[in-house]
């Protein structure tokens, strides 16, 4: 089996957790077929790199015009606008941007039909046949001759060439949807012979938005990226990681987890806020300070100030993610910050952020999570709302509103976040709740689950 690594998306699931050592044991001869900057060699892993890395000039145009039309197709299909928010179309003022955008735009309109759609599809696949990363593939595949091809990663369009060379030849390819929120922001690039997805929510929604896929097509299996949290050999003990991460032992610590500066641009003004209320907290006899990890992909400066106004009560532990270049996705997880994120879970009480999958993270920690869940009245963003995140599609999934705590203003925080602290069990079970509903139980599963489906595709070749 070869698991294709399109970029670095897939390595906190597939090359950082026990699945290489699962497939295995059940009879696999497993080769990384690597598309990402990191050498998978220097952790003892077999791959096979990938060296060619651009798409034909025109696959990245399309698949912006496949997301416009299935967006358009999702409200038609629903009535909700909801779906316009998921637009990031290519930025920029230059003259190339410009032709850019006007290119998406007549592609848009050139294929916007159902029948549109499977022609565009066919056309990205048909560029891509040009390319020298679809002849590499090709050669690579003719020598090593796998029996299937799983993919990590469902969006990155140079999936696109290695995948079609391997359906050329007749092998079976598989692939996996990474995130829970991923299906409504028509994020499927590729055209797989089988899907692997969390959970039957996301299964449904697999179905909802592709029709053209069948039930039979379809695994729900979980996803291996809570696994770890519950891995004991991965925890330190709580004097090994306060002394490590120069935490005090005689506080307890909020975890406040950041965001990127598009989903959050206040989350600055939410940190400080936060620490307003510890200092509340504390001045009526609470010891708390606050474990700040910011979103991995983050390097800006933003919340040096408050870091710097509150570091008596603020301690960063920054993720350990390896940058290898200037772009979000090219930014990489390390298997040691799977132990660094269990840990920092373990040892502190609950987390705070917007909106942030982190819930999940937490509920498997049997611990609470509150959502900031309002807009500071000076200094706005225009088109940016705290109620526009919360109205995306898959927090419609939240099967309770009590799933997390909700801090609607900042003059409430103090008091909510210290009966979080000193009572979570309701909100803590129906969080539980959601994981259950958007991740296949038990977590600790996903991994033996994609395996046997796997080993099941393998011996029906």
């Amino acid at each position: 089996m070869f698991i294709l690594l399109p970029d670095g998306v897939g390595l906190r699931n597939f090359a950082f957790t026990d699945f290489y050592g699962k497939a295995k044991n059940s009879g696999f001869d497993v080769v990384f077929w690597n598309h990402s900057a990191f050498d998978l060699s220097q952790i003892g892993l077999p791959e096979i790199k990938l060296h060619e890395k651009k798409p034909h000039r025109l696959t990245d145009i399309l698949k912006w015009a496949k997301i416009a039309i299935e967006l358009n197709r999702n409200i038609e299909i629903t009535g909700d606008d909801v779906y316009d928010s998921y637009r990031f179309p290519p930025s920029g003022k230059d003259l190339k941007s410009k032709i850019r955008r006007a290119m998406i735009r007549w592609y848009t309109f050139r294929y916007s039909s159902k029948n549109g759609l499977e022609r565009l599809q066919k056309r990205m696949e048909s560029l891509e046949r040009t390319t020298p990363l679809y002849r590499e593939s090709m050669e690579t595949l003719r020598l090593e001759k796998p029996d299937l091809i799983f993919c990590t990663n469902q969006r990155p369009v140079l999936a696109i060439s290695p995948l079609r060379a391997a359906k050329d030849l007749g092998i079976p390819v598989s692939t996996f949807i990474f995130s829970w929120d991923n299906l409504p922001k028509a994020t499927k690039v590729i055209e797989a012979d089988h899907y692997f997805v969390w959970s039957e929510h996301m299964k449904r929604e697999l179905l909802f938005y592709y029709p053209n896929i069948s039930d039979r097509q379809i695994a729900v299996t979980g996803t291996p990226q809570f696994e770890s949290h519950f891995n004991q050999d991965l925890r330190e003990d709580r004097e090994t990681f306060f002394a490590k991460h120069d935490l005090d032992l005689d506080r307890n610590y909020i975890c406040y987890s950041g965001d990127d500066v598009n989903t959050s641009p206040h989350d600055p003004r939410y940190l400080s806020d936060v620490a307003a209320a510890v200092r509340e907290l504390n001045a009526n006899g609470n010891k708390l300070g606050i474990v700040f990890r910011r979103c991995p992909t983050d390097f800006s400066t933003r919340f040096d100030k408050v870091l710097n106004e509150n570091a008596d009560i603020i301690t960063s532990i920054a993720p350990a993610w390896a940058k290898m270049g200037d772009v979000w996705n090219m930014v990489l997880p390390t298997a040691a910050d799977m132990a660094l994120l269990s840990n920092t879970i373990a040892h502190t009480e609950m987390v705070v952020n917007l909106g942030s999958s982190m819930v999940f993270d937490y509920a498997a920690f049997g611990k609470p999570c509150a959502f900031m869940n309002y807009d500071p009245i000076d200094n706005p963003v225009e088109g940016w709302s705290v109620k526009k995140i919360y109205e995306f599609v898959h927090f419609k999934s939240m099967p309770d509103a009590g799933s997390v705590i909700w801090l609607d203003n900042p003059g409430e925080i103090a008091r909510k976040l210290g009966s979080a602290i000193r009572e979570t069990s309701q909100t803590v079970a129906h969080a539980n709740d959601w994981f259950s509903k958007i991740n296949q139980q038990p977590a600790t599963e996903a991994s033996i689950r994609i395996v046997n489906e796997l080993k099941s595709l393998a011996g029906c070749i």
